[in-house]
């Protein structure tokens, strides 16, 4: 008798267990779901893939894709969305339904309800971008100059798509060869070290003592020699070892950070300068390194200034792209970050068509090759996302050091065809797009 009263109750919580237990599962796959769904549509909407009017046509698009739990019923979802108010825009996602119960139908219980959401966060999330590009004479070749050109100024259209207040996004653009182009606007900022470009064009100065002519025979004499900055076109190469390899602000009073000045230049074979690759008036021509920005259509005007010219010096491209993106550095004193309302994401990409060829020390690609690992190194470490590209149509063997620059491999792209930089540049685009998705 007493095995008959008990064995009531006993198979009804063995029974509510497992209608419970189906009830969860049901609810854990649609927490699932909606994680997933919540992400794509902040993705969507970050990337202007749908306009908010789509939203829940959208979320319900997705959301019956991925749930297909066969015990629920009755399934609904909603989605909301709630616009940037300075702390970053928000979808919510909730989903409810229930279980019809085997056991619990007994006691009067025929359903189990359950319900759960998700919550898609972007907008608090900024993003700094420098594009460092190869603009050296190999990529007159193949078609590449202009393929990068084109793949560029996409990557500016869909970049700029990310941004919904001004800030929200900022590009740099740094051509490079062997030198960079500061602009000449720089020439009398005390940071500015001027012995490599005194040494190559000693008459370009006066003499604290009349009728010395040159430099060495002013300091022979022990007088103080003056460089004519007006015959300064900009040219700057990499900085003295270590600070080839960092960020550190350029300071008079630490003369190793100082910015080096230098006339890159081709010669006649009488010594004579024949082209000065940062003058303006030259073609080819090396334009300035535009600091961040977001005037869309000034950052493309200057990529469709392009010109191939000169050696490559992947490294002091990386090292420019870095220094632009840097808060309060001379010379470019990148905006402040509002931390306080805003999440910050930094990201480099740099693209070159070949193998390291000449820097400031050396005409040796191994050496160059290894700075520039030590420069790529320390730019990951303080958390910027790397992204490289190899435009490889000469048959050169995979870039080794482009590849240990990226910050992992996915975001290494080796292409033999300039074709293929539009889809690659999509490509990181895509990918940048996620970044801006906080959760």
């Amino acid at each position: 008798m007493l095995f008959g009263i008990a064995v009531v109750p006993i198979i009804s919580f063995v029974g509510a267990a497992m209608d419970y237990t189906r009830a969860n599962t049901a609810r854990s796959s649609m927490q699932a779901a909606l994680d997933s769904t919540a992400l794509m549509l902040g993705k969507d909407l970050t990337d202007g893939t749908i306009s908010t009017s789509q939203i829940t046509e959208k979320a319900q698009a997705y959301f019956t894709a991925l749930y297909h739990n066969s015990d629920a019923k009755n399934v609904t979802i909603s989605a909301t969305y709630t616009a940037n108010s300075g702390n970053g825009s928000t979808i919510l996602v909730k989903g409810a339904g229930n279980v019809n119960t085997d056991f619990m139908r007994i006691v009067g219980f025929p359903t189990l309800d359950f319900g759960t959401n998700s919550t898609s966060a972007w907008g608090n999330v900024r993003m700094r971008v420098a594009l460092a590009l190869d603009v050296t004479g190999s990529m007159q070749n193949d078609g590449k100059m202009p393929a990068m050109q084109t793949a560029a100024k996409e990557l500016v259209d869909q970049l700029s798509k990310l941004a919904k207040n001004p800030g929200d996004i900022y590009i740099s653009i740094v051509p490079f060869a062997k030198d960079v182009n500061l602009g000449t606007s720089y020439k009398d900022e005390t940071w500015i070290d001027w012995d490599v470009w005194t040494d190559q064009n000693p008459t370009w100065g006066t003499c604290s003592q009349a009728g010395k002519t040159t430099k060495s025979s002013c300091l022979s004499a022990g007088k103080v020699w003056t460089p004519d900055k007006t015959k300064w076109t900009g040219c700057v190469t990499d900085r003295t070892q270590d600070y080839d390899t960092k960020n550190t602000a350029p300071s008079s009073t630490n003369a190793p950070t100082m910015v080096v000045a230098e006339e890159y230049v081709t010669k006649k074979w009488d010594g004579t300068i024949n082209e000065q690759y940062c003058k303006s008036s030259n073609s080819p021509y090396m334009p300035p390194i535009m600091p961040l920005s977001y005037n869309w259509n000034a950052l493309k005007d200057l990529i469709g200034n392009l010109q191939p010219t000169g050696n490559t010096n992947q490294g002091i491209g990386m090292a420019w792209a870095w220094l632009t993106l840097g808060v309060g550095v001379p010379p470019f004193n990148a905006p402040a970050k509002d931390t306080a309302n805003y999440t910050y994401k930094d990201a480099i990409i740099l693209l070159s068509d070949g193998l390291n060829t000449q820097n400031r020390f050396t005409s040796n690609t191994s050496q160059i090759d290894a700075r520039q690992k030590i420069l790529c190194e320390n730019a990951k470490a303080a958390e910027i996302a790397v992204y490289t590209v190899q435009v490889n149509t000469g048959g050169d063997a995979e870039s080794t050091v482009l590849k240990q620059c990226a910050s992992d491999a996915n975001k290494f792209y080796h292409i033999k065809e300039a074709g293929q930089t539009a889809s690659v540049f999509k490509s990181i685009g895509q990918s940048l797009a996620k970044l801006r998705v906080a959760k």
